[in-house]
């Protein structure tokens, strides 16, 4: 396995900066609008830091992840897992579905492809 640095400490502030979200920030956009748009940076900055996956695979596939467990935020997954008493699940599955969470993952996919393409050509390929 290689591994990838830049990714890695990248998505090391990310996962720093979504702790200090859930704990510190308590607001109506950034809590909920900013960290779905940075959640969808992080898995795909960990994906490219563990793997050799290329820029489009890793993107669909965290965007499809992401999507699908805003689906399953409909269906009550927590409930349904019985872990509607474990704080820590329910920060990280979520406990309802909303349309402006899908937004926020797709602009976040949007912006890394953006970032990815535009900064390091290279890695589109």
């Amino acid at each position: 396995m290689t591994l990838h640095k830049p990714y890695l400490i990248v998505a090391f502030v990310l996962l720093v900066t979504e702790i200090l979200i859930a704990l510190f920030v308590k607001d109506t956009f950034i809590r909920p609008i900013g960290g779905d748009f940075l959640v969808i940076i992080l898995l795909y900055t960990t994906v490219r830091g563990f793997t050799s996956f290329k820029l489009y695979e890793t993107l669909i596939g965290v965007l499809l992840f992401s999507y699908v467990l805003e689906t399953l935020q409909y269906f009550n997954i927590v409930e349904m897992l019985g872990l509607e008493k474990i704080n820590i699940a329910r920060v990280v599955i979520g406990t309802y579905f909303a349309w402006e969470d899908i937004l926020a993952y797709t602009a976040g996919a949007l912006f890394v492809l953006i970032v990815e393409t535009r900064f390091n050509p290279k890695l589109s390929k």
